[in-house]
C-alpha cells in the first residue's frame, strides 16, 4: 500500500499534462459541433462542485484514474513509462470528486451532486458502472479501510432522502436526522462492506456514523488499515454571529465595537457583534460577556478518528482546535502523524479597512494557509503556519507602502493547501496549494517540528516548491 502511495504521488504530477492534452483534444473534436446555430444555443450548468481526492492509481501502478467533475465521468489513462494515455471515458454520476481503487478492476467513484457512489468494472468489455450506492446529502471523501481492507467509508452531510429510506430503516444510525435538535452532529459518515452490499437497490451500509461537527470532507487511514481519520470542512472557530436588533445601543462597553465615526466624522451605524466562545464565556472583542444573547456552548471538535474494524462510537477520539475550515488528511506511514490541510479565520477580528481609526483590521491577513499535526499518541495538536515570512504589518495602503517588496511574498506564498501526500518512507510531505498553483514540497521532519514557525523560513525552502503554471 506504501508504495501504491509513492507511485500515485509521482503519478499525479505527470498526470496533470496527460490529462490537459486529453481535455484539449476532446475540445478540438467537439469545435465543428459546437460551431451548430442550434447546439450552440444550449446551455450548460456546472454546480462547481469542489474535487476531494480526484486521482487514483490502481495498485499495480498500471492505470491512473481521474475524476471529470463538470462532465460527469471517469477518465481513464493507461501508465507507460513516464507518459499517460487515455484509454476510457466512463460515465458515471453528476459532479464526481474522488475516487479509489479496491483492487485492479473495481474503482469506486463519489459523486457529489447525485448524492451517489459509482462502482465501476474495469475489466469489463466495455469498461462501466456495474452498482450505485446510494447515501447520504453531498458525498466528498472515501478511503478503503478495515480487515482486507474491505470496508468503504465515506463522508457525507446528516440529511438526505436516502438516510430515511425504508429500505435501510434497521440500519443502525439511519432515520431521521433530527435537524432541529439541539447536541446532534452534523457530520456522517457512511460504512459499507464492500463484498456484501446487500440486496437493496441503493445498497444496504453496515452503519451510518455520525460525529459532531459540520460537514465532513478528508479522510485518511493508517497503514494497517485500523484507524480511520474523518475531518470536518466547516469545523468553525467557535465565533458567532448577535443580531444587531438585540445588541445594547450605542458604542459603549456592552455595545457596538469599534469607534462611534469613520475618520471623516460621519456616525458609524449600529451593527452585530462577532462573539466568541472561550471555553466559558462568549466574550465580544470589548471583552464584555454575551452569555445570555447566546445560550449554548460550542465544543471545537475538528478530526476524529474510528476504530475501522469495531466502528464503536466509544471508541472515538476527538482532536479540537485543528483549524477554522479543514480540507485533506494524510497519515504518515512511519511516523503515525497525521496531517491535515486548513485554513484559519480570525473571525473576532474586526473591520478591513488600514486600521489606523479602526484600531484592527483583516487586511493582509484574511486567512492563514496551514497545516496542523496530530499525534495520535500525546493527543497533541500543533498548527504550522504556512506562510510565517509574511509581513502582515506592510500593507499596500500604507504610505509610501513598499508595492514591489508586499508582492515578492507572493512567491515564496502556498494558498489553500489541498491534497496532501506522503512518501512511502515517511521522509516527504506534498501539499497541492490550490489558491497559489503550487506544490508545497517538504521535509515531514520539519512539518513535525514543534518549533516550524521558528525554524522553517519560506524564503528559502520555496526554492523546492513546484509551479504547476
Amino acid at each position: 500500500m506504501n508504495n501504491m502511495r509513492c507511485r500515485a504521488s509521482g503519478a499525479r504530477f505527470r498526470a496533470k499534462k496527460g490529462f490537459l492534452f486529453a481535455v484539449l483534444a476532446l475540445v478540438a473534436a467537439m469545435s465543428a459541433t459546437l460551431a451548430s446555430p442550434t447546439l450552440a444555443q444550449r446551455s450548460f450548468i456546472t454546480f462547481e462542485s469542489g474535487p476531494v481526492r480526484p486521482v487514483a492509481m490502481t495498485p499495480d501502478g498500471s492505470r491512473l484514474l481521474a475524476v471529470n467533475t463538470p462532465d460527469n465521468r471517469l477518465e481513464v489513462f493507461a501508465v507507460n513509462g513516464g507518459s499517460l494515455t487515455l484509454i476510457d471515458s466512463i460515465p458515471v454520476g453528476m459532479e464526481p470528486v474522488s475516487v479509489a481503487a479496491r483492487n485492479n478492476s473495481e474503482v469506486w467513484v463519489v459523486n457529489h451532486l447525485s448524492d451517489s457512489v459509482s462502482i465501476v468494472d474495469l475489466a469489463a468489455t466495455p469498461a462501466r458502472v456495474v452498482r450505485t450506492l446510494l447515501v447520504g446529502d453531498e458525498p466528498r471523501d472515501i478511503v478503503f479501510a478495515g480487515t482486507g481492507f474491505n470496508r468503504a467509508f465515506i463522508t457525507t452531510a446528516r440529511r438526505g432522502q436516502q438516510r430515511v429510506h425504508n429500505s435501510i430503516a434497521s440500519v443502525p444510525g439511519a432515520g431521521d436526522p433530527l435537524l432541529t435538535t439541539e447536541g446532534i452532529g452534523r457530520a456522517d459518515v457512511w460504512v459499507f462492506d464492500a463484498a456484501n452490499l446487500g440486496n437493496t437497490l441503493g445498497g444496504t451500509p453496515l452503519e451510518i456514523l455520525s460525529f459532531f461537527a459540520d460537514t465532513p470532507r478528508g479522510l485518511a487511514v493508517t497503514p494497517d488499515g485500523g484507524t480511520v481519520y474523518v475531518a470536518a470542512l466547516h469545523s468553525g472557530n467557535q465565533t458567532t454571529v448577535i443580531n444587531e436588533t438585540v445588541v445594547p445601543d450605542g458604542f459603549g462597553p456592552n455595545g457596538v465595537p469599534g469607534p462611534s465615526d469613520n475618520f471623516e466624522g460621519d456616525p458609524a451605524p449600529e451593527v452585530g457583534v462577532i462573539v466568541k466562545f472561550n471555553g466559558t464565556n462568549w466574550v465580544s472583542s470589548k471583552g464584555a460577556i454575551a452569555n445570555s444573547l447566546v445560550r449554548f456552548n460550542l465544543p471545537d471538535h475538528d478530526v476524529f478518528s474510528i476504530n475501522a474494524n469495531t466502528l464503536a462510537q466509544g471508541s472515538v477520539v476527538e482532536y479540537d482546535h485543528v483549524g477554522t475550515t479543514l480540507f485533506n488528511v494524510a497519515v504518515n506511514p512511519v511516523t503515525g502523524k497525521v496531517y491535515v490541510t486548513n485554513t484559519e479565520s480570525p473571525n473576532h477580528v474586526e473591520f478591513e479597512g488600514p486600521g489606523v481609526h479602526g484600531g484592527s483590521t483583516v487586511q493582509g491577513r484574511l486567512s492563514e494557509s496551514r497545516i496542523t499535526v496530530i499525534d495520535p499518541v500525546s493527543s497533541s495538536v500543533d498548527p504550522q503556519h504556512l506562510n510565517q515570512h509574511i509581513d502582515y504589518g506592510a500593507l499596500h495602503t500604507d504610505p509610501g507602502a513598499d508595492h514591489a517588496a508586499i508582492n515578492a511574498q507572493r512567491f515564496h506564498s502556498l494558498a489553500t493547501p489541498l491534497q496532501p501526500v506522503v512518501s512511502s518512507d515517511g521522509t516527504k510531505l506534498y501539499v497541492a496549494a490550490f489558491g497559489s498553483a503550487k506544490i508545497g514540497v517538504f521535509d515531514a521532519a520539519d512539518i513535525e517540528n514543534p518549533n516550524f514557525e521558528n525554524d522553517f523560513d519560506p524564503t528559502a525552502e520555496s526554492a523546492n516548491y513546484i509551479n504547476t503554471r
